[in-house]
């Protein structure tokens, strides 16, 4: 899933104005079978806490809870790399949209039963990328 530029995930650029490209990536994951757990809006975020400036950037936490109890099956403290991160950010004429490959994060924690259903996660997000851009 990740390229030599970014061999922790993928993104892509779509033409959808900030706003309808959120919206239209949390209803993608949600057909995919992953909820958002969290919406981390680093924008206001960095307002608040700092006074500065910065371009329309949220974090969703993905998870698909399936997904999720397998691998805490498989390792109790795989929590530390849960839920997948998913982020949009505007960008010039639309936004771009990045998703984590749970491949390369459960290479770190290693196990057989791990990267199944790293590889599982990884297809499903594959697919709201092909929606997403398609």
């Amino acid at each position: 899933m990740g390229d030599p530029g970014f061999p922790y995930g993928v993104r892509v650029t779509v033409s959808l104005p900030f706003d309808q490209a959120v919206e239209r990536t949390t209803a993608l994951l949600q057909e995919e079978g992953f909820g958002v757990l969290t919406r981390i809006d680093v924008q206001r975020t960095l307002r608040e806490k700092l006074g500065a400036d910065f371009r329309r950037y949220v974090i969703l936490g993905a998870c698909n809870p399936a997904l999720a109890h397998r691998a805490f099956q498989s390792d109790l403290d795989v929590g530390l790399l849960l839920p997948c991160n998913v982020t949009v950010y505007e960008t010039e004429g639309g936004a771009t949209v990045g998703f984590l490959d749970p491949a390369a994060l459960m290479a770190v924690a290693g196990g057989e039963g791990l990267r199944a259903v790293a590889a599982e996660a990884g297809a499903r997000l594959a697919r709201v990328r092909a929606r997403l851009v398609g």
